[in-house]
């Protein structure tokens, strides 16, 4: 029996070898070779393919010597161009990787860094800080006040030189990138590294905008990423011009100055549109470090940057090297600190606007009454007096003010030094005016019957216990009242006004602009309630303009920065408040003041002239209030804190003063006369005379109850009127709208 036949074994299966690629075929399907099923074909690939696969895998490796030192061929080698090749490729894919990821990153930055932004869509511009010039009644300009200080001003007014030293020495490729300098921030970084610190900034002229705009003053990565994104806003929001014109009407130069024309009226005392190519090389170097190289601060060291901007300039193609060299020569002269009188005025100014025009929201153009001229010769006339012989007095502060006899005040000075003290003593303070009220009671007798040949008894008077005493403590028995005002004898001075009434004086000297709250009692006679300098001196004006009340002004038209004309200020209409006849003989008598009395120091030879001048008690105040017809000026010598001069009187420090002020002002100007003096003498207004009362021997003592009494009452057979007013003198009209308004009801009380 034959044996059987074996059975064929299946093919051996096993994992393929590593790096083998796995093939995929589909499932091998055996059968039994009896079987009338052949073999798929699928199947004879797959296992021709796992043959071959196993021959390869038992071959020996490349460069290896088969057994038995056959000669098999050796392997060939990789070319190195593949393999150079192949490290640029996988270079390039992973820069490309790094690239995403950058990409990636910054995209999350920005977002992040904007989300610590407020919206851009909400974002706008700062409004620029409004700035005033208040300028003198030629346009020159006084002061300016202002976060700013100095107006804005548009690139086309700007000499072409101003904004190009800026491109040149800040960011030379300002027209040309997006608001980001790139090359610019490169090279910061190297010179950052390079020195181990920050040495440069790489911030363009739009990043700085965009610090000045939005942003505080710290150096951290988030403030710089913040700028960057804002500079981008910007540039996409503004044009270049624009852009550059905000620059450089925002930007900080130091000492308090921001934008180019604030500096320039600060360092050089003109307006950015009229500065020199030197100064505009100033200028720019300054925005570097402007509190270090401030030339007021550090000269030197803003020259040496000036003549760098003027090196940047000249590669630039912006100025020739010729004109670099000029500038160079010619370096800028730097001004004094504006520490100068004219700021009292602009404070002055600044307080009235708020009146006259509300709230001041834009540039202003404020023109005044002031004289610059004038203004100077008033402040050197102060400080002059002061440094010769303030210390020998014992008296540390002063102030003048002069106004035409319509009440346009020409020159103001508020103390000796702005810089050391901005409490303008002009305006705002009140000292007892001593024996410079006189005048008014004076007149308030004569607008009662009496004359300047009037006969009163100066001797020794007492009232209720006050025995008021003359200044060497001397009498003169029976004066004119001439005589009694011209040596400012205070007996005669208490005798009138306890003869007409101590009321009846106030209102005289309310009706002529006194609007300080008065004591209608006996001692009102020697000026012992306080009034401002500038009120005085209005009151005087009716002496100087023949008896027309005025309201001294100082601002005479606002216009806006486009030209707009917001204020105008109208004609003061208060009319007649002396009589013609009453203001001659007023006149005559003051003049007699500086003729031969206390203000002997004070003639001015060629003018008419006229006066009056007053100590306070235990000397603590000096004035001197004289006028001509062209100007009436008052000068006020004190201490701040109310303590007594030593024996300072208004015939010495204020009169010299006053000489010294008048004398130049009044140079070239033809004389006028005062009211009254010169011609056939006025007449005036029929009355009863008052008789002279009669003398007694010793003090005289006047009733407490005689003070107020009517004028009848005392011996005058004139008919009494009510409440001391003056037959036929019309009371001063209530103050009217506007800066006279304001000046009344405001500054003066009223």
């Amino acid at each position: 029996m034959a044996p059987p036949r074996k059975r064929p074994s299946a093919p051996e299966v096993r994992p393929p070898s590593r790096g083998e690629p796995k093939a995929t075929r589909a499932p091998t399907i055996i059968v039994d070779e009896d079987a009338q099923v052949g073999i798929p074909e699928p199947a004879r690939a797959a296992a021709r393919a796992e043959s071959a696969a196993r021959r390869k895998a038992s071959a020996p490796k490349s460069g290896a010597k088969p057994a038995g030192g056959g000669g098999a061929r050796k392997s060939r080698k990789k070319p190195k161009k593949a393999r150079r090749g192949s490290l640029i490729g996988r270079t390039v894919y992973w820069l490309a990787v790094l690239g995403l990821w950058g990409v990636i990153a910054s995209g999350g930055l920005a977002v992040w860094v904007a989300l610590h932004l407020p919206p851009i869509h909400s974002l706008e511009i700062p409004k620029r800080p409004p700035t005033v010039r208040v300028v003198g009644f030629d346009g020159t300009l006084i002061a300016a006040r202002g976060d700013m200080g100095g107006s804005a001003i548009a690139l086309k007014e700007m000499p072409p030189y101003l904004p190009q030293a800026f491109i040149a020495i800040e960011d030379r490729r300002f027209y040309s990138h997006f608001g980001v300098d790139a090359l610019g921030l490169v090279r910061a970084v190297y010179a950052n590294v390079l020195h181990r610190g920050i040495a440069q900034g790489g911030s363009s002229i739009t990043q700085q905008l965009a610090k000045n705009l939005f942003l505080r003053p710290e150096r951290t990565l988030m403030r710089k990423l913040e700028e960057v994104m804002l500079a981008l806003w910007l540039e996409h929001k503004l044009s270049k011009r624009e852009i550059l014109a905000l620059y450089l009407n925002r930007v900080y130069f130091g000492s308090g100055a921001y934008g180019v024309d604030g500096a320039a009226q600060r360092y050089f005392g003109k307006s950015a549109r009229e500065v020199t190519v030197s100064e505009a090389a100033l200028l720019a170097g300054l925005v570097k470090s402007p509190s270090r190289l401030a030339p007021t601060r550090n000269y030197d060291a803003a020259e040496r940057r000036a003549r760098l901007v003027l090196g940047a300039m000249a590669e630039e193609g912006m100025i020739t090297d010729a004109e670099a060299k000029a500038a160079i020569a010619d370096p800028p002269r730097i001004v004094k600190p504006g520490g100068g009188s004219g700021n009292y005025v602009a404070d002055w100014v600044m307080d009235v606007l708020d009146d006259v025009i509300g709230q001041v929201d834009d540039d202003l153009v404020v023109e005044t009454s002031i004289d610059p001229a004038l203004q100077i010769l008033a402040e050197r006339a102060v400080i002059d007096t002061l440094t010769q012989k303030g210390d020998k007095y014992g008296v540390k502060q002063a102030a003048l003010v002069a106004m035409t006899p319509d009440g346009a005040v020409r020159a103001l000075v508020g103390g000796k030094n702005y810089q050391e003290s901005q409490f303008n003593r002009a305006v705002s303070a009140k000292r007892q005016p001593g024996s410079a009220f006189k005048p008014f009671v004076y007149l308030t007798a004569i607008e009662r019957g009496l004359t300047p040949d009037t006969i009163r008894e100066d001797r020794p008077v007492s009232i209720r216990g006050w025995k008021p005493e003359n200044y060497r403590h001397k009498y003169s028995g029976p004066v004119t009242l001439t005589q009694a005002l011209a040596h400012s004898l205070n007996t005669v001075s208490v005798r009138l006004t306890m003869e007409f009434g101590p009321t009846a004086v106030a209102k005289t000297a309310y009706r002529l602009g006194i609007a300080s709250k008065l004591a209608p009692n006996a001692s009102i006679a020697l000026g012992t309630s306080e009034v401002s300098v500038l009120e005085l001196v209005d009151a005087y004006t009716p002496f100087a303009n023949g008896g027309t009340a005025t309201v001294p002004h100082v601002v005479e038209r606002v216009t806006a920065a486009n030209g707009r004309v917001l204020y105008t200020k109208a004609p003061s209409l208060l009319g007649r408040v002396i009589e013609p006849a009453y203001v001659a003989m007023m006149n005559r008598m003051m003049a007699e003041t500086i003729r031969s009395g206390t203000a002997k120091g004070a003639a001015l030879p060629g003018w008419q002239a006229a006066g009056k001048t007053g100590t306070s008690q235990d000397f603590r105040d000096a004035w001197f209030v004289g006028y001509t017809a062209h100007l009436v000026t008052g000068v006020w010598f004190g201490n701040d804190d109310n303590s007594p001069t030593k024996r300072l009187t208004g015939g010495v420090l204020p009169v010299e003063a006053w000489h010294r002020f008048m004398e130049s002002a009044l140079q070239g100007v033809q004389p006028q006369e005062l009211p009254g003096l010169s011609g056939p003498p006025i007449a005036a207004p029929a009355q009863v005379p008052a008789p002279m009362p009669q003398p007694r021997e010793g003090p005289e003592d006047v009733p407490a109850a005689a003070m107020d009494r009517p004028v009848a009452a005392l011996g005058d057979r004139s008919p009494p009127r009510s409440g001391g007013a003056v037959q036929g003198a019309p009371v001063r009209p209530a103050s009217g709208a506007g800066l006279d308004g304001w000046f009344l009801d405001r500054v003066l009380g009223r």
